[in-house]
């Protein structure tokens, strides 16, 4: 007998089946037809599942040629997973979706098998195949995303970075930002300062951002970065006209005392407490303007804790204006050009109002009604009234005294 087709020349192949409607009401696992008793592979399989959960598994791979295939259309209500010979998954199918399925490697049973989306809907795989940077695959659609990356070093951020969202958490940082031209027209992402520190963005190859060489980003700012292919540009990074004074009342006791970005943000900041060992404020690394008043019972030490900085010694009793420039704490008090009176707090003899920043416990002080006193060292030596002065200790008196009964 011969199994040459007479027509074409051609061997002349075993009877496929091409056309099965089935309900699963349990998993079942497909044969080839040439050697399928009760469960046979169609060319058009049309299937509907009673509940989920249900699974289809394909024949063997190495039982037949690469391109043989099925097209399965789900036309039921509940979705369903097709796996190969190995059980290891090939594609879930929802409602109303069509899968065409065929071999592509059959060296073993499980086989490789390549899926096309049919007819009217999503696929889950086309979805995945198509998903990148700030597009994800969820249930078999295209969906935003973005990927919040946090970071606490110097970083230069290149185009796998699309669309995620750079949270600082480090104190004074730098993050530059790769060639506009390698970058593209389109490309962006999201950056936000939840550091402690100023965040200085800057553009590489000398371009510019929003017509800077640099942005600074203080703690608490945010906004998208966006490049042009020549140049960078900042989308919501507005800053209010309104400057809202704030006050932090912060009981200190001792050790060293960090401030969050929330307290770091009052600009009016007075310390209260009982000083038992040496007080250091840790303040941000960021360009800023405080008001302090140390209202403890002993002397605070400010720093943004950088590394040679310049700190600032706050006594009892006193208040001064610390200027910050991200790096160095600089004390700014000082008495206005054209003011007609300056008051001062009440001071005491171991922390004169009026003193000196090599010896803060010498000056001038308030000792009580019509009485001030000056303070040599936290010691009363001058007392001067409405009646005279009173002096403590010897004096010398080069030119001789004169007037008066002695």
């Amino acid at each position: 007998m011969s199994f040459i087709s007479p027509f074409t020349g051609d061997v002349i192949q075993p009877t496929d089946v091409s056309y099965r409607s089935i309900t699963l009401t349990g998993n079942i696992t497909l044969s080839w037809p040439s050697t399928a008793t009760t469960q046979p592979i169609a060319r058009i399989m049309e299937v509907s599942a009673s509940s989920a959960g249900y699974s289809i598994t394909l024949p063997a791979a190495n039982q037949a040629s690469v391109g043989e295939d099925t097209l399965i259309r789900n036309t039921g209500a509940n979705s369903f997973d097709v796996v190969d010979n190995a059980g290891g998954a090939v594609v879930t199918i929802a409602s109303g979706q069509s899968k065409y399925i065929y071999i592509t490697t059959n060296t073993t049973a499980a086989g490789t098998w390549g899926l096309i989306s049919f007819g009217v809907g999503s696929s889950t795989v086309d979805a995945s195949a198509l998903a990148g940077y700030g597009v994800k695959a969820i249930s078999g659609t295209l969906n935003s995303a973005v990927t919040v990356v946090t970071f606490s070093a110097d970083y230069t951020a290149v185009a796998a970075d699309r669309a995620d969202n750079r949270v600082w958490t480090g104190g004074t940082g730098t993050l530059t930002l790769s060639s506009a031209v390698t970058l593209g027209n389109d490309w962006f992402f999201l950056v936000r300062n939840a550091g402690s520190g100023t965040l200085s963005v800057t553009p590489g190859s000398g371009q510019l951002i929003d017509g800077s060489a640099a942005l600074t980003l203080s703690p608490g700012d945010s906004c998208f970065v966006c490049c042009s292919g020549t140049a960078f540009y900042t989308v919501g990074l507005g800053r209010s006209a309104l400057f809202n004074f704030t006050q932090l009342t912060k009981t200190v006791t001792n050790g060293t005392y960090t401030l969050s970005t929330s307290e770091a943000a009052n600009v009016i900041q007075k310390y209260i407490g009982t000083i038992v060992s040496p007080v250091t404020v840790v303040l941000p690394q960021t360009i800023q303007v405080y008001y302090i008043t140390n209202q403890s019972s002993s002397s605070i030490s400010f720093t943004t804790g950088a590394s040679g900085a310049a700190t600032v010694s706050v006594p009892s009793s006193q208040q001064v204006i610390l200027l910050c420039d991200s790096v160095n704490l600089l004390n700014a008090s000082t008495i206005a050009a054209g003011g007609s009176s300056l008051s001062l707090i009440s001071g005491s003899v171991g922390a004169p109002p009026l003193s000196f920043l090599a010896e803060s416990n010498t000056g001038m002080y308030y000792v009580g009604t019509g009485e001030i006193g000056f303070s040599i060292v936290g010691t009363k030596r001058f007392g001067l009234t409405a009646t005279g002065l009173t002096i403590t200790g010897s004096g010398t008196f080069t030119g001789g005294v004169a007037g008066g009964v002695f």
